[in-house]
């Protein structure tokens, strides 16, 4: 079962990656087309796509935290292993 969730967590990365690419393509199609049409125009519209596609790669950023936290709990020893180890390696450090 952990496997398969697993695969999940990659096809929900996958999307979301995915669905970026094609938002931020469609915009920079619409944003040259329209630049085409009306030249005097260029900086708004360039301006407005920038903004948007920043807009777009925001929230692209959050749902690939999203995705990554959620595979990290699938198995519950990945986070629980690794968290208490991190203290005492900072305390030989330290005593070092």
């Amino acid at each position: 079962m952990i496997a398969l969730a697993f695969v999940g967590v990659g096809v929900g990365a996958g999307l979301v990656i995915f669905g970026a690419a094609v938002g931020i393509g469609r915009i920079g199609g619409q944003a040259v087309e329209g630049m085409s049409r009306q030249p005097e125009a260029a900086g708004k519209i360039q301006t407005a796509m920038i903004i948007a596609a920043a807009l777009i790669e925001g929230v692209t950023l959050f749902a690939l935290v999203i995705v990554l936290l959620l595979g990290l709990e699938v198995n519950g020893d990945l986070i629980g292993k690794f968290a208490p180890q991190a203290p005492q390696a900072v305390q030989q450090n330290v005593q070092e």
